[in-house]
């Protein structure tokens, strides 16, 4: 069984997501573009996970197209409970 690094950052998340979807960024890129009227194009879309500038709602995006779903679980003891 693989593990992934719990620190694993947006870039690789996305080429997992990617890769088990068969998809190309490119592939991303026009469905992004179709879901959300903006354009999104292969080199933009790879500027931004590469800078980590992705914005949440484009991440919440790209994870409805490839079929995933954004889990937040806050650590309770940071929270003081």
């Amino acid at each position: 069984m693989k593990m992934y690094n719990v620190f694993m950052n947006v870039r690789e998340e996305v080429k997992i997501m990617l890769g088990s979807k068969c998809m190309t960024i490119t592939e991303l890129a026009k469905k992004m573009t179709e879901l959300s009227g903006k354009n999104y194009s292969q080199s933009l879309i790879s500027h931004k996970l590469a800078s980590e500038s992705l914005r949440y709602t484009e991440m919440k995006m790209i994870c409805k197209i490839l079929g995933y779903r954004i889990y937040i679980d806050f650590d309770e003891i940071r929270l003081g409970r």
